[in-house]
């Protein structure tokens, strides 16, 4: 069983909690990517990035001067959002960071696939960019199943905790011999389940570590996930979506 989760936008640098134990998997393909970045100019760069000021200046300025093989942080520690915070990593005990290592993966519009502890730098390129590049137009097309063939080469079960923008660099190369079960969180209104962007990062975040904790190997388990006020709803679930709605 794996587990897939989205990066965060937000990350910081952090050399001195727990050193990085490997290289990611697709560094070779990252340093065409950083290549191809470093060629723009900051109007080029804040376009791809689709940001403000503020926040393309201080990643055009990461990029040229960015080495992905020094000053690295483990993936898990270097991003920031409200999913990571709930997930709270940096409070991990061995046995959940040897869990997580083994089940988590982080799909990424710069790294590919990322195990926790592989070493990564601050950098900003969401999945869904635009690039405008000979033969990096899409990331989606840059990636082609590459990040699926990886993943699936370690798992045929996968837990879907990433967002639509991520999960679809896996979902459309699933064949029949693959289990993918995504989980919904929401609150009922009438006879709908909706999501709210906030709550469903902090479940995302919550839901991972729940399952460090409990050390669950066999995806039904996740069923049992009761934080947040969440309670798994048999009657709007299938083999292929775990819906779990909250209580008010």
């Amino acid at each position: 069983m794996r587990i897939i989760i989205s990066p965060a936008k937000k990350m910081k640098t952090d050399t001195d909690s727990l050193n990085g134990r490997q290289l990611p998997f697709f560094l070779r393909d990252t340093e065409i990517l950083l290549a191809y970045l470093k060629k723009l100019n900051y109007e080029e760069a804040k376009s791809v990035w689709n940001c403000n000021h503020a926040i393309a200046a201080l990643n055009y300025e990461r990029i040229q001067s960015m080495d992905l093989q020094r000053n690295l942080t483990p993936a898990l520690l270097s991003y920031e959002g409200i999913q990571y915070q709930y997930m709270a990593p940096g409070v991990f005990q061995t046995a959940e960071l040897t869990y997580v290592e083994k089940h988590l993966r982080i799909l990424s519009g710069f790294y590919g696939v990322l195990r926790p502890l592989d070493g990564v730098v601050p950098y900003r390129l969401e999945m869904q960019a635009r690039l405008g590049g000979p033969g990096l137009d899409s990331l989606y097309a840059f990636w082609s199943r590459k990040l699926a063939d990886r993943l699936l080469s370690e798992s045929r079960c996968i837990v879907n905790l990433a967002s639509k923008e991520y999960s679809k660099c896996i979902t459309p190369y699933a064949d029949g011999n693959v289990r993918i079960v995504t989980c919904v969180f929401g609150r009922k209104a009438g006879d709908k389940v909706v999501e709210r962007g906030t709550e469903v990062k902090m479940a995302r975040g919550e839901m991972v570590r729940f399952m460090a904790e409990q050390q669950i190997e066999s995806v039904e388990a996740i069923k049992g996930f009761d934080r947040l006020r969440y309670a798994f709803a048999e009657e709007l679930s299938n083999e292929s979506t775990y819906v779990f709605v909250q209580r008010d």
